[in-house]
């Protein structure tokens, strides 16, 4: 676990919820992203599907980057960079994923939804920091 003495110590956008509603969503959002995945290749992988697991798969890296950027580095600005992609190759991967299973790209809504709003609070901390 990180230290997060730096982080308690910001000033806070409004709308900034309590760091245990963090955790509940992210755990709710990891399940939904994994259903998505496995909806998605359930009825087999082939050429077409490529290009979403690529995106798929460059999202979650740029998922994971962010709490590195943020948090480890303390660097709002460049967290905030990789938010911005992050939200980009999500998008793409809702719209690829939709061609092959409308169910699998609506999993991912939410996980879009919470990034936009992950976005607002990114760029509030780099405004009042």
């Amino acid at each position: 676990m990180q230290n997060m003495d730096w982080y308690n110590n910001l000033n806070k956008p409004f709308l900034t919820p309590p760091d245990d509603i963090f955790t509940v969503a992210w755990i709710i959002l990891y399940i939904l992203i994994a259903a998505a995945l496995i909806v998605f290749i359930s009825n087999g992988i082939n050429k077409d599907k490529i290009k979403g697991l690529l995106c798929f798969f460059i999202q979650i890296i740029l998922n994971f980057a962010w709490s590195n950027v943020f948090f480890g580095m303390k660097n709002i600005v460049s967290a905030l960079a990789v938010l911005v992609l992050m939200w980009i190759f999500i998008l793409f991967t809702i719209i690829l994923f939709y061609k092959h299973s409308k169910i699998a790209a609506y999993l991912l809504i939410p996980y879009f939804i919470w990034v936009t709003f992950a976005f607002y609070l990114n760029l509030g901390f780099l405004l009042l920091n």
